[in-house]
């Protein structure tokens, strides 16, 4: 008896979904970048109000700390002004976490599906705990990485194939949904497919700029049988 899966028997791709947090399960951008200019202000730093976004959006803490306040800071003085900046974020950040539009929908699909599901943010681990906690998401998804538990932020790789390894997938079957440049290059470099929200950057700059797969507004473009023909070309 051949005992061999035949195409019909083998699941279609994704093996899994991964979420990146910070500008894709909620909308908490705009509250990271006015606190972060409040913050720089309060310290004497200058910026460029038009360049912010970029720099600090989808960066681990330590590495936006040290572009702004020079890469002479000790450790402790890095996490200690990370802990001052993302105090602030939670409080002003805390009455507004709710998911964004047609997010829980393509997770319950997801669920109903059998998908395993990932968070995987370079937030630190109490912001994370926060979201969390507040979509309820312990519910659908297996695995939530933060920023505290890999070495090297994105653009590597790490924090996705990290993602990959605790869901046990192969990381060529899955899918991740990212908003920034630096979160779409890690995603691609794990070797997995890529969609872009454009919750934060445009979506001409996000379609015109990166390798995303796939640029969608909003979650509510999105389903499950989307993601599966992403496998499919």
């Amino acid at each position: 008896m051949n005992s061999s899966r035949t195409p019909e028997q083998t699941p279609t791709p994704p093996d899994a979904v991964i979420f990146d947090m910070d500008g894709v399960l909620v909308d908490s951008n705009p509250f990271h970048i006015t606190n972060w200019a409040s913050y720089l202000r309060d310290h004497g730093v200058s910026f460029k109000s038009e360049d912010l976004p970029r720099q600090i959006l989808g960066q681990r803490n330590d590495v936006a700390v040290r572009s702004f306040f020079g890469p002479s800071l000790t450790p402790e003085q890095v996490d200690q002004m990370g802990e001052e900046i993302e105090a602030g974020f939670r409080r002003i950040f805390r009455p507004h976490a709710k998911a964004t539009v047609g997010l829980m929908s393509l997770m319950e699909e997801c669920r109903r599906a059998g998908i395993p599901m990932a968070v995987a943010s370079s937030a630190m681990k109490k912001n994370v705990d926060l979201v969390v906690e507040a979509l309820g998401l312990e519910r659908y998804c297996q695995v939530f990485i933060d920023g505290d538990q890999v070495s090297r932020p994105k653009p590597d790789p790490e924090i996705y194939l990290l993602a990959a390894q605790r869901l046990r997938v192969d990381p060529v079957r899955a899918v991740a949904f990212e908003d920034s440049f630096v979160g779409i290059a890690a995603v691609h470099a794990a070797g997995m497919k890529c969609v872009a929200i454009a919750s934060t950057f445009p979506f001409e700059q996000l379609r015109d700029e990166t390798d995303a797969d796939w640029v969608a507004r909003s979650f509510e473009e999105v389903s499950l049988d989307r993601l599966r023909r992403l496998f499919q070309t």
